[in-house]
């Protein structure tokens, strides 16, 4: 029996648990697009993978292309000459970007959620593995580790609210994008073959005006 002045400790309460719970992770996609789309002024289309060829086989997809990618028009805001300059020079006025969404990292999956988003994501300007939760401060050093080498980042994805989500390792910023390897995916799927299309499209006329009823979807 408890003393007169102890009582039980209190349970801590977290709102976001259970939703994480309720939620697959295609429901995460439209979160994180919201939170690019918000906070780092992404443009992002979902790349389904019904919509690949799959000429390789069963779960061949899953190391192909990434779940989300992302257009950043950083010439945007550049003067027309600037931009001339950068399109005739063959300087980069986009950079693009790549993101394989998981629910939860554990000990168990860290490391081929990791070398997933690795495989996915290495042609783009910057690569991401999103997580809504991280099961322990191993998983993190793990993470950390990993990042360091392969130079692809983490981000801990808040459900509840996306302008909260913490961009825990950013990612290695690559000079050029690999071509062969997005053409390699646009050659296998529908949705990232349209993705270059609005990428080409931005590229080509320049205007610094992107069309939001073509991305977030």
């Amino acid at each position: 029996m408890l003393a007169n002045d102890e009582s039980l400790p209190e349970e801590e309460s977290s709102d976001e648990a259970p939703i994480n719970n309720t939620l697959s992770e295609y429901d995460l996609y439209p979160i994180l697009m919201d939170y690019l789309k918000s906070e780092h002024q992404l443009y992002c289309l979902r790349i389904d993978e019904k919509r690949s060829k799959n000429n390789l086989g069963s779960g061949g997809n899953q190391w192909l292309h990434p779940d989300i990618v992302a257009m950043e028009p950083v010439a945007q805001q550049w003067h027309q000459y600037v931009k001339s300059c950068v399109l005739q020079g063959g300087g980069q006025s986009v950079r693009l970007w790549s993101f394989e969404v998981k629910k939860t990292l554990t000990m168990g999956n860290v490391r081929k959620c990791f070398f997933q988003a690795v495989s996915n994501s290495s042609w783009a300007s910057e690569g991401y593995l999103v997580a809504t939760s991280i099961a322990d401060s191993r998983v993190e050093q793990e993470l950390r580790m990993l990042s360091a080498l392969h130079g692809i980042g983490v981000i801990l994805l808040s459900v509840n609210n996306p302008s909260e989500s913490e961009l825990l390792l950013p990612a290695k910023k690559r000079p050029e994008i690999d071509w062969q390897s997005v053409n390699r995916i646009v050659e296998e799927n529908a949705d990232f073959k349209d993705f270059i299309d609005l990428v080409s499209n931005y590229y080509h006329y320049q205007t610094g005006r992107v069309r939001s009823k073509d991305w977030n979807h």
